[in-house]
């Protein structure tokens, strides 16, 4: 059995505000959630916008402190890195493919090693010759997360998570994508927690899936046993959304349909009760 790298146990966020009346609300952003991530593995985390799966990832990277719980790390967080979703965006401008991905071992001395080292991940990652020294706009989205996913490789991590890596690309070049994640995670064993709100994507990539809704881990099964025989009716929400090509269409099925919020499948294929995650009015 695979190592745990992180283990997460009853981590909840919950984000306070105020209205322009100085109402105080707070938002359950992650409601008592409990799952780890092994070594070698790809955790798939999916849900829709707002299901509280962006907010664990950076829980887990140390971007937000969780309001409650524990994270234990068998792995050093220098080990950690992320890939966002918008490759541009994460991206400086005015550096070249060379320098950007030389900048993530800023803290190495030996310059013309590092310049070697980043020559040689850029042409893993499928930037060549005259392409190292180009800057962002001159690249497409999928060669521009190629240039993320050399970044975030390079300082050799254990722990990778992908948010979205591939939502802004074409389904023929999410395929390359996927495919290249696929194949460094042989190379070096690395492990990641893919998050999407696509299931289909994360079928091709994920040894186990993790589903979340309204801030609620609601089904939590290898792969294959999720897509096969969803438990909650959330899960089977977001399966039945695959089949329909309108994305409008698609949206408006998942909203209209009624979820069943009262079970989760643990880990351990346990029933147990869940909370709604809501809004709730604080007094002034």
């Amino acid at each position: 059995m695979s190592r745990e790298l992180i283990k997460l146990e009853n981590i909840n966020k919950v984000y306070e505000s105020k209205d322009f009346r100085g109402n105080k609300y707070r938002t359950v952003a992650l409601n008592n959630i409990n799952i780890s991530i092994n070594e070698g593995e790809t955790l798939g985390l999916v849900g829709e916008s707002g299901s509280g799966k962006s907010t664990l990832g950076k829980v887990i990277l140390g971007f937000e402190t969780a309001t409650s719980g524990n994270i234990d790390y068998s792995i050093d967080k220098k080990s950690m890195q992320i890939i966002f979703q918008d490759p541009y965006s994460a991206l400086n401008p005015k550096m070249s493919a060379l320098e950007l991905v030389m900048e993530a071992m800023f803290y190495e001395k030996d310059k013309k090693k590092v310049k070697e080292k980043t020559i040689e991940f850029l042409d893993r990652v499928g930037i060549r010759g005259d392409d190292i020294h180009k800057k962002p706009k001159y690249f497409s989205g999928g060669q521009r997360q190629r240039i993320c996913i050399a970044r975030a490789v390079i300082s050799n991590p254990k722990f990778i998570i992908c948010d979205e890596p591939t939502s802004a690309l074409d389904v023929s070049i999410q395929s390359q994508i996927l495919e290249l994640l696929s194949e460094l995670q042989k190379d070096w064993n690395l492990s990641y927690l893919f998050i999407s709100h696509d299931l289909s994507v994360v079928r091709h990539i994920s040894d186990r899936v993790a589903v979340m809704y309204r801030g609620n881990l609601v089904e939590l099964a290898d792969a294959e046993d999720l897509y096969n025989n969803p438990q909650h009716s959330y899960t089977k929400k977001l399966l039945n959304s695959i089949f329909e090509m309108n994305p409008a269409k698609a949206r408006k099925l998942l909203a209209q349909e009624e979820v069943d919020e009262k079970i989760e499948l643990s880990e351990n294929y346990e029933w147990k009760e869940v909370s709604k995650r809501h809004f709730v009015r604080l007094d002034k």
